[in-house]
């Protein structure tokens, strides 16, 4: 994986997923799998992780200013969480 860096108009992220849904799975996985580089690349940016049943798997990124976006996660893969939060990065708050 390579090492995303966040620039300073990204605040923070929040990820909302399910423990047990076939919908969130790709979630679970990309907490196992990417998680610690992810925080490795960004030691104080924070990464707010919510379990709670019967969620549907979603990421919000919170900008200056309080601007937020919201990507719904449902059934994606690790690989395809990992490039919504490259975009989210590198993207500018609407």
């Amino acid at each position: 994986m390579a090492a995303i860096k966040f620039g300073p108009q990204l605040k923070e992220l929040r990820i909302l997923l399910c423990q047990t849904s076939k919908s969130s799975q790709g979630v679970r996985d990309f907490i196992k799998q990417q998680y610690v580089p992810l925080k490795r690349s960004n030691p104080q940016f924070p990464v707010l992780i919510r379990e709670c049943s019967d969620t549907e798997p979603v990421l919000y990124a919170r900008y200056e200013l309080g601007v937020e976006h919201r990507v719904s996660l449902q059934n994606l893969k690790s690989e395809e969480i990992l490039k919504c939060i490259q975009e989210l990065a590198t993207s500018k708050p609407k």
